[in-house]
């Protein structure tokens, strides 16, 4: 995993694809301190993300693994990431990051399936169901899952409640 401290972030580049040094939003929320809405902010951007969106990844699992209180920012931006990794003009993940890059998704895999036993709000819930779908491959499922507001579903049901009082 690339150190915190390690000058290569200074030339990684987030999504919107200029150099991002995520490692000092890392080290502050390592810290403590609430860095979600500059982590969205710069590690994705209207579907793009670069080698800072994909190292980012290993630090945030690393991070969150230590504490308690994983919530629907964490999931959902790993989900953010893994969908948008798949989209054509983003990146591949290197070689020197993939092993890292796969483990994380692993123990972020672990940290879901733990977490969904607990009391969560309904965000939280589809996304850590969206980094659990992701995990297995699914990334299509993965993507509806945690992509989903309160009124996307809600519209879902009743065209399904709609069709099945109809065709069943």
């Amino acid at each position: 995993m690339l150190s915190l401290e390690d000058k290569k972030w200074q030339e990684l580049h987030g999504g919107y694809r200029v150099p991002y040094d995520v490692s000092v939003a890392l080290r502050s929320m390592q810290d403590g301190i609430d860095v979600w809405d500059e982590l969205w902010n710069e590690l994705h951007h209207q579907g793009d993300v670069d080698m800072a969106s994909y190292a980012a990844v290993p630090q945030l699992v690393r991070i969150a693994s230590c504490g308690t209180g994983r919530d629907w920012n964490f999931y959902g931006l790993l989900a953010t990431i893994e969908v948008a990794r798949h989209r054509k003009g983003n990146p591949a993940v290197p070689a020197w990051l993939k092993a890292d890059y796969d483990g994380a998704w692993a123990q972020a895999s672990a940290l879901a399936l733990a977490d969904i036993g607990s009391k969560i709000d309904s965000p939280t819930t589809s996304a850590i169901l969206g980094v659990l779908a992701l995990a297995k491959g699914e990334l299509k499922l993965g993507a509806m899952l945690s992509g989903l507001d309160e009124s996307e579903l809600d519209e879902w049901l009743e065209e399904r409640l709609a069709w099945s009082e109809l065709y069943e």
